[in-house]
């Protein structure tokens, strides 16, 4: 590994373009001037779940139907000490539903056998007039649901990111991708696609493409974020996230032919995966705002990368 004191000069600042938080897994994503790093992740982001009568978790694997449905936060939510009053809601929209409020306070309601991929535990309920809304809009009977982080854990894969932890995001807290790998890719398929198939929480900006692969630590402010391993895609970027349709093919052919592991990595058996995206976790050990200092990153924000991984194979473990 490189540099490991001096940040590693660039040609022109990293800088971050856009921040995205999703509040319910698997819907559309909320793009914000600022947010609030957590150990899970940003505030709010993948706080809700829909899930069926069993209470397994639904995403947009099987509903696309879910990349329509858009939630709106009060503005002062992403202040980093804000507290909700009984008068603050998630404001939850779809194509041909009326408009659903879900109080942000504390709900009195517990919903037991919730599960997400390896997980199962206790979850927050928020009632019958959002389950009534959810069973609706998918034809099936559903309910939603709210991380409750005071008696739950949802640790990420300890293979790669031993002491971490999440909400209802897939295994990491934090996603990051470049602009200039957007572009590549679009330079290539025949339709370009938007940024949003990739649901990121950082885009980031003058990055080489696919520069992001090797970033072993970086620093936004005074907060230390170290990577974990490249995104491998799932379905999810087939679908069209402005008509809840998936796709048959692309983007996923197209990065199959310059992204997946028997390109990137040649030695190793390959899977058939793809990758685009770097997962991260902020490294809160030795940043230095271990409960005190700002712990709010802006659009605009420059990136200071402080370690790189000397090979794509590193960086995929």
């Amino acid at each position: 590994r490189v540099g490991a004191e001096r940040e590693i000069e660039m040609e022109e600042a990293l800088k971050i373009q856009s921040l995205f938080i999703y509040p319910i897994k698997s819907c559309r994503g909320i793009s914000v001037p600022q947010a609030t790093v957590t150990q899970t992740g940003f505030q709010w982001d993948r706080y809700w779940l829909v899930v069926n009568y069993k209470g397994r978790a639904y995403t947009q694997r099987v509903e696309p139907k879910l990349a329509l449905v858009e939630s709106e936060l009060p503005k002062e939510a992403f202040l980093e000490d804000w507290e909700p009053t009984k008068d603050t809601f998630l404001v939850v929209r779809a194509p041909g539903m009326s408009p659903l409020k879900i109080p942000l306070t504390k709900p009195s309601s517990i919903a037991e056998g919730v599960s997400m991929w390896e997980w199962s535990g206790s979850a927050f309920d928020e009632g019958e007039e959002a389950a009534k809304w959810f069973s609706d809009y998918l034809g099936k009977q559903s309910r939603l649901v709210r991380f409750n982080k005071e008696t739950e854990t949802r640790p990420s894969p300890p293979e790669f990111a031993a002491g971490y932890s999440t909400t209802f995001a897939d295994m990491f807290p934090f996603l990051f991708a470049s602009q200039a790998s957007l572009d590549q890719l679009n330079t290539l398929l025949p339709e370009p696609v938007p940024i949003n198939r990739f649901r990121p929480n950082f885009l980031v900006d003058n990055c080489d493409p696919f520069g992001e692969d090797l970033w072993d630590e970086i620093k936004i402010n005074e907060l230390v974020f170290q990577g974990v391993r490249l995104c491998s895609r799932c379905k999810v970027p087939l679908v069209n996230q402005e008509t809840g349709v998936p796709g048959a093919a692309e983007p996923t052919e197209t990065l199959m032919k310059f992204r997946s592991d028997k390109v990137l990595m040649p030695d190793k058996k390959a899977r058939g995966k793809v990758y685009f995206g770097k997962e991260m976790v902020w490294n809160w050990n030795i940043s230095n705002s271990e409960g005190k200092g700002s712990k709010t990153i802006r659009v605009g924000d420059t990136i200071s990368v402080l370690k790189m991984m000397t090979s794509i194979t590193e960086a995929a473990v």
